[in-house]
């Protein structure tokens, strides 16, 4: 386990702190962090109204976001570290599975875009999918798509943060899902740390357009949910609840502390251009590649990076936050989690992006998964087609 250690400055300070710590029973920092998204039905209702009003105006508006301009210098050292023994999650619906053998290459269901407002009030989007939970309700994604870190201190969840799986132009076919607690490493929690840049995020029940309906001045005012005037008249939106995420799209299974050099599919949604200005991808649909996990060491400075794990690969930044899934099966369209695409390098120096790198799942974010996992989320929508309040 790595943990970021800042110098005390000062012999005062450092024997006060010293002796602090002998006067009582020493504390570790915990290997988890959670934060509050949307923590109740009012600011998850809110969220939903300004992500779908006028025909979901802002996902149509939103961006793709980059975490860098700029590939980060990469170079040898350090290394990645099973911290105990392999483990895994099976997919939803794979509890009870037989294998099957195929050819063709099929995007899983599970993946979509996350969208959230960064501190400009621009409306950016990411990769992300839907992975298995007792309540059918989560999804894992890089932490720099979940916490702001472009912030002074310590980064904080990004506003009005959503779900949209399988998202194509404006369109969410299986519904909007609000993120209501997020669940990251202690060490991104606090330092940023891109060594652990995962995050996982509990969300309601989707969100489904059911039409319009003209009410009164009253009604319309007492409405809780998206709602406009046109021509004198007074319209309201109806939501329809879509149920939970993983009975409408699935979840993939979930593993950790693997070896490297094992085959590996990763799915996301390319949208930047090449650092030459080349730009391949349009960020529409989702792209994958395919390869062996390298055991290397990738090392980047700026991000703290020690332990990442990487891939050749020539996917773009639209892309982080795909998973990276092993032992697929292109039949069922499921597999392992053991990845969630972090950053993107240009190894030889030509312009082109041809490294994809990841954080090392070890039995850390097993813990950190299995918390998440296990947290309830609920509906938001009511019976009549109002958003609750």
């Amino acid at each position: 386990m790595k943990r970021i250690l800042l110098p005390v400055v000062g012999t005062v300070a450092s024997a006060g702190l010293l002796a602090a710590g002998l006067a009582g029973t020493a504390q570790a920092a915990p290997d988890w962090a959670t934060d509050p998204m949307a923590v109740n039905n009012a600011a998850a209702v809110s969220i939903v109204d300004f992500w779908t009003e006028s025909n979901n105006a802002a996902l149509k508006k939103a961006t793709a976001y980059y975490h860098d301009s700029t590939p980060p210098s990469w170079k040898s050292g350090g290394g990645y570290s099973p911290d105990g023994k392999p483990g895994s999650v099976v997919p939803i619906g794979e509890e009870k599975a037989t294998p099957a053998i195929v050819k063709n290459i099929n995007l899983p269901r599970t993946i979509g875009k996350v969208f959230w407002v960064d501190a400009s009030g621009r409306p950016k989007w990411a990769s992300a999918t839907s992975v298995q939970s007792k309540y059918r309700n989560l999804v894992v994604t890089a932490a720099h798509n979940v916490y702001d870190t472009a912030g002074m201190g310590d980064p904080k969840v990004l506003d009005k943060w959503v779900f949209v799986p399988a998202y194509y132009q404006g369109k969410a076919p299986y519904g909007v899902y609000v993120g209501k607690v997020a669940w990251t490493h202690y060490d991104f929690d606090v330092y940023e740390d891109y060594d652990r840049d995962y995050a996982f995020v509990t969300v309601y029940n989707g969100v489904l357009n059911n039409g319009k309906k003209q009410v009164t001045q009253s009604e319309y005012k007492n409405f809780s949910g998206p709602k406009w005037t046109e021509g004198g008249h007074y319209f309201i939106g109806l939501s329809k609840d879509a149920g939970r995420l993983g009975d409408n799209v699935g979840g993939q299974g979930f593993t950790w502390n693997q070896r490297t050099g094992q085959g590996v599919y990763v799915f996301g949604y390319p949208e930047a251009p090449h650092p030459d200005g080349d730009k391949p991808y349009t960020g529409v649909t989702p792209k994958w590649v395919y390869g062996k996990t390298s055991g290397k060491v990738y090392v980047s400075a700026a991000e703290k990076v020690e332990e990442h794990v990487g891939l050749k690969g020539s996917l773009t930044p639209g892309a982080d936050g795909g998973p990276w899934l092993v032992r697929y099966s292109n039949a069922k369209r499921l597999g392992y989690v053991n990845g969630v695409t972090s950053l993107f390098g240009d190894q030889d120096k030509n312009g082109r992006y041809d490294l994809i790198t990841s954080a090392y799942f070890d039995g850390e974010t097993a813990d950190i998964y299995k918390k998440a996992a296990n947290v309830w989320s609920g509906k938001i929508v009511g019976p009549n087609g109002e958003l609750y309040k």
